[in-house]
């Protein structure tokens, strides 16, 4: 069951002048502006990052990684409300990187009770595909039922 997924970024110019489109390729749900003023502004005034890319994949595959998880471990999972607030800036040996992914998740799950949901979203952060990619950067997590 091994897949590829793809995207494609087209850049044009400099760092600060320039700016691009990345292009969701495999699943051709569309292709969203970037640009440097952007990702580090405070308003990303309808242009995208790769950290809301990577806060996009991180949440979604926690949430799958977790409802497996949650249901091996007995509980009927209603629904989880999963997001993930991914850190960027200046990184103390130069340049910027990654400060942190702070994952929250509520859920309303039935037949496990808030010790189990707890250690679950636990497990379900260390076992997801895109925590184990994302093992430089500092993760934590709050869980809770809802």
């Amino acid at each position: 069951m091994a897949t590829t997924r793809t995207a494609r970024t087209a850049w044009n110019g400099s760092l600060a002048d320039g700016g691009g489109q990345v292009e969701l390729t495999s699943s051709k749900v569309g292709t969203f502006d970037v640009s440097w003023p952007r990702r580090v502004s405070e308003d990303a005034a309808s242009v995208t990052s790769p950290e809301e890319l990577i806060a996009a994949a991180h949440s979604s595959c926690f949430a799958m990684q977790f409802s497996a998880l949650l249901g091996e471990a007995g509980g009927t999972v209603h629904s989880l409300e999963v997001t993930a607030d991914v850190g960027f800036g200046p990184d103390p040996a130069g340049g910027f990187h990654l400060t942190g992914i702070a994952l929250t998740v509520r859920g309303e799950v039935d037949g496990v009770d808030a010790a189990t949901f707890e250690k679950t979203a636990e497990d379900a952060k260390a076992s997801c595909p895109v925590s184990k990619a994302l093992t430089g950067v500092a993760i934590t997590l709050d869980a809770a039922l809802a």
